[in-house]
């Protein structure tokens, strides 16, 4: 019997990586939630690198527009590196949770995170209002599209529960954090 191809799980491709795997498609928010500090300040340097640039360009070789001309190219170099230095920040932290570069401070936040959630009786990854096909579309449209982003922008901004992981892991965690903690109040009673 084959499966229905519109209910039918897509599996994410394994990557070979130094770093284990936390999310093959996270969704927006927790890209910017779990930036560290250092990326704020690169992709801030970023920014700030398109309107000096064009500002000691101009110093350098004035252009001899006058008051009027210059303005807008300004505010058009601003834009443009601001947009280079979130694209800057979204690449290091997709980085991290594809495990292309060192992420022990996101694996942990993800565990305290998801274990949080099941302690909680939560849904991992969130409810959504969008059917179980559409979000599998969502997910296999979004997956790893960090690698392509500077080609074509798509971000994750569904909830769904397609991330590549093994999900088992947080609710072991669950039941072990739990079970430490019956036992310590039944210790301490």
């Amino acid at each position: 019997m084959t499966a229905d191809p519109k209910t039918a799980l897509v599996p994410p491709k394994r990557t070979n990586t130094d770093y284990p795997l936390i999310d093959s498609d996270p969704h927006l928010r927790r890209v910017f939630g779990y930036a560290r500090p250092s990326d704020y300040i690169i992709a801030g340097g970023a920014a700030a690198a398109s309107p000096l640039a064009f500002w000691a360009m101009e110093r350098v070789s004035p252009s001899h527009v006058g008051r009027g001309g210059f303005a807008p190219v300004m505010r058009l170099a601003t834009a443009i590196g601001i947009i280079g230095g979130l694209h800057i920040l979204y690449q290091r932290s997709c980085n991290r949770f594809y495990g292309f570069t060192e992420n022990s401070r996101e694996a942990d936040m993800d565990m305290r995170e998801m274990v949080d959630k099941v302690k909680h009786g939560e849904p991992l990854y969130g409810s959504s209002k969008v059917s179980s096909y559409l979000q599998g579309v969502a997910a296999r449209n979004s997956r790893f599209s960090e690698l392509f982003i500077h080609v074509i922008p798509w971000f994750n901004i569904v909830n769904h529960d397609q991330h590549g992981v093994d999900t088992a892991k947080y609710y072991q965690q669950a039941e072990r954090e739990l079970e430490a903690d019956r036992l310590a109040s039944a210790n301490s009673a």
